[in-house]
């Protein structure tokens, strides 16, 4: 009991230092008259008395207990018992009385603080700005308190300026809202008023200029919003690009190719499904885009000209069309554009690489040509279908117009054509001037020497680089080549034009040499000379291939023949005539040139008078339709080439690719 008395009275001291330090001095009572602090005061007070009440209970049995225990002692022990027990409990007595004034002065003390400690909050709530530190006791909790206050007070400022900026912009766009509306009543009201002011004429027109307007204004905004769209489209294209690049990874490819393994193990162990004996194909190939540099690489770049002449002509060009069928099918604008254009490449590739091989070359302008009727054929349009059988037309493109990807395949086609035209001309070059213009084929008839010539150094040069060629072995060349096209389908209107490029290379340049050589312009060189070109004219008849004007491109070295021949008996002037109209394929140049070049073949000979060459010369130009003043044939001319539509009777559902060809990985459907 002594020692809760003393703690008492230390803390009854700190309560009033704390008082003194905070200078309240004596007005701790007067402090205590608003309303809401004697309400504190008296919630301390009860608290406070109740748990005094509660120890006092509690040290009360306890000294029951002990005066108990000394009554007990005083039977034993006589009056000595009696004074303790009575001294006890005075000192008792006199101890409650002290701790209820105490705890009188402690509970005034508390509700003081609790007082002054609420009206520092108030003042912490004006002056939140300030970050001093306040210490209102020894543990620093009203500091905390106070500061917890200070930042709770600052999210709410923040909250509500918030709030407040939302609502001056929802007023701001009510208010803009409200004037649009007003003007817009605004107008209408002054429509209204006209058109009933106005005769029903000008209400129709006011009718009609409001409708314009107002479909004027939804237009724009659909073509806003078509905008915002197309704008949000090519992001989403971006994203699904970037997505499918994610997608071609090498991890994923790993996966799928593992996926892919499994998928197979598994199908080893399931029955072959058997199709049914009638069944219908539709002439497509399904094939995957992982799969088709795989397509291009066993299809264009490692198919030999032997594996394509073991099948079908045109088998390649119309596997690849069957492929853009199945792309046209699914509408995979960027599969058939990736296919046609790793076609293109592929092709250009190996013809480059093989400008040497004339069958290589040969080969991909047949399939070339073929790829380019197939898609003519199936396009679609009116023009390419009049040979069409119901199933064909029914096997048609549907979604794509490959109208410009067919330009450039013809554009391939004619570059094919023209490296194919130079292999075969330098192949049969070095053959044209032994075989037309220094070759005796007529037996028992030697053209020897012109009387007086002397063959000079360059005449002699060009005899010695000159081999021994027959007529049959230039034809025999042209044959090899012939057979050739034909071997690899090449269409025959494609083979007139090839012939006639030919024809006109030989003419070329056997006129040139025959121009620049004295001593093969005598009448027995030109008898020699036609009779070398009639073999020529002669194989072209026997094939048929001298139609179509393809012996016109010879005309020029013939009518030099025929000339050579006729200057040995007809130089009057009545043959001016005659002999004009005999070298009508001639320019004017190179009959001068050669009636000056033409040498009697011995001394009973005449020489072509100079008046006669004069005669002809007068002739020939009053001659308005020789125009040309060339001497020499341009020998790098070369005719434009057409490539005339030719449709196949050929059904796509029949077509199947061979297995040598690995291309197993495609699927007929």
């Amino acid at each position: 009991m002594q020692q809760r008395i003393q703690d008492l009275e230390k803390d009854k001291a700190r309560l009033f230092m704390e008082v003194d330090r905070r200078d309240f001095g004596s007005d701790v009572l007067n402090g205590l008259g608003d309303h809401s602090e004697l309400q504190m005061y008296e919630a301390f007070k009860i608290q406070d008395l109740k748990l005094d009440n509660a120890r006092m209970k509690n040290e009360l049995v306890r000294l029951q207990r002990a005066i108990a225990e000394g009554a007990v002692s005083f039977d034993m022990k006589g009056t000595k018992t009696k004074i303790a027990a009575s001294q006890l409990m005075e000192q008792f007595e006199q101890m409650r009385e002290e701790l209820k004034s105490r705890q009188s002065e402690c509970t005034h003390l508390r509700a003081l603080l609790a007082s002054k400690s609420r009206a520092l909050q108030k003042a912490g709530i004006d002056s939140h700005t300030t970050t001093e530190s306040i210490p209102l006791n020894e543990d620093g909790e009203l500091e905390i308190a106070y500061q917890s206050q200070k930042d709770l007070n600052m999210l709410l400022q923040n909250e509500l300026q918030r709030i407040q900026e939302v609502l001056d912009l929802r007023e701001s766009d009510f208010r803009r809202q409200i004037e649009e509306l007003n003007a817009d009543n605004e107008r209408q009201r002054k429509a209204l008023g006209q058109a009933i002011s106005q005769n029903p004429d000008a209400k129709l027109e006011a009718a009609i200029q409001f409708e314009i307007a107002r479909l004027t204004a939804e237009n724009l905004s659909l073509h806003k919003k078509i905008d915002e769209l197309h704008s949000s489209s090519k992001k989403l294209k971006w994203a699904i690009k970037i997505y499918s690049k994610r997608l071609k990874s090498t991890d994923v490819r790993d996966a799928q190719a593992e996926l892919e393994r499994e998928m197979a193990a598994a199908e080893e162990f399931m029955p072959a499904v058997k199709y049914h004996s009638s069944r219908e194909f539709t002439g497509m190939f399904e094939y995957r885009k992982e799969d088709e540099p795989l397509l291009i690489k066993n299809l264009i770049f490692e198919l030999t000209p032997q594996m394509m002449m073991s099948h079908m002509p045109g088998l390649p060009a119309h596997i690849l069309f069957m492929c853009m069928r199945y792309t046209d099918h699914m509408n995979d604008d960027e599969k058939v554009r990736s296919l046609l254009t790793n076609s293109i490449n592929g092709i250009k590739k190996v013809v480059k690489n093989h400008q040497e091989d004339m069958e290589i070359v040969t080969s991909w302008l047949s399939n070339t040509c073929c790829l380019l009727n197939c898609m003519k054929q199936y396009s679609g349009e009116k023009m390419f279908q009049f040979e069409n059988t119901p199933k064909q037309n029914e096997q048609c493109f549907r979604n794509f117009d490959l109208s410009e990807y067919r330009q450039i395949l013809n554009d391939l086609g004619v570059w094919i054509y023209q490296g194919l035209i130079k292999m075969i001309e330098a192949q049969i070059q070095p053959m044209i001037v032994g075989a037309i213009l220094e070759n005796e084929s007529i037996s028992g008839l030697s053209t020897g020497k012109p009387s007086g010539f002397r063959r000079g150094a360059s005449n002699t040069s060009a005899s010695d680089d000159t081999k021994d060629y027959s007529p049959e072995q230039l034809v025999n060349a042209i044959k090899k080549i012939y057979k050739m096209l034909k071997a690899f389908d090449i269409e025959d209107d494609l083979i007139r034009q090839l012939l006639k490029q030919l024809l006109y290379f030989i003419c070329a340049n056997a006129l040139n040499n025959l121009l620049l050589r004295k001593d093969m312009c005598h009448w027995m060189r030109g008898l020699q000379m036609r009779y070398n070109l009639t073999q020529l004219e002669q194989w072209l008849r026997d094939t048929k291939e001298h139609d179509a004007g393809t012996l016109e491109a010879l005309e020029p070295i013939l009518q030099a023949s025929q000339l050579l021949q006729v200057l040995q008996a007809r130089k009057t002037d009545e043959d001016v005539e005659s002999i004009c109209e005999m070298c009508s394929k001639l320019t004017t140049p190179q009959i001068i040139k050669i009636l000056h070049l033409y040498t009697p073949l011995n001394e009973f000979e005449e020489r072509v008078p100079v008046t006669f060459i004069r005669k002809i010369q007068e002739k020939l130009s009053g001659n308005t339709k020789d125009s040309s003043q060339s001497l020499l044939m341009d020998t790098k001319f070369v005719y434009a080439i057409t490539f005339k539509f030719s449709p196949s009777a050929l059904a796509l559902e029949t077509v199947s690719a061979p297995d040598e060809w690995s291309l197993g990985f495609l699927k007929k459907i």
